[in-house]
């Protein structure tokens, strides 16, 4: 009977996956910290039309209001930090050795769910046990 890859001997990646790792990760924070920056801009660009005294916005039929381009910004923006985060922890697990490994069942995580999931701490068997 064959085994499923959750049932299949604990293995860690090679030391070249580990290389491929931290660069896919080092991409995608960068990435990350390119969007918060341009977030960044257009908020600051925001709040400098909402000080405007002639922003009269609430009252205009054809274009999103302030406060809901506000709204959105702050979402987004939100959003990339936790992006942030979560590929900083990755990076850290990679340091520690411990990339790749579920935080719930310590089997290996399939590389193409990391593929997929850069920053993912469990397999796919256990994420879907835990709903995420």
């Amino acid at each position: 009977m064959p085994e499923s890859a959750h049932d299949a001997p604990d293995s860690r990646p090679p030391e070249a996956d580990a290389g491929d790792r931290r660069a896919q990760l080092a991409h995608l924070r960068a990435d990350a910290l390119a969007r918060a920056d341009r977030l960044d801009a257009e908020i600051r660009a925001l709040r400098v039309d909402r000080g405007s005294d002639n922003a009269d916005d609430e009252h205009d039929p054809e274009g999103v209001t302030l406060s809901t381009e506000w709204a959105r910004l702050a979402g987004l923006r939100s959003a990339a930090d936790r992006e942030l985060a979560e590929v900083d922890a990755a990076l850290a697990r990679v340091a520690d050795g411990d990339d790749g490994r579920c935080v719930d069942c310590g089997r290996s995580i399939p590389a193409a769910r990391l593929l997929v999931r850069p920053s993912a701490t469990r397999c796919v068997e256990c994420a879907t046990r835990a709903g995420v």
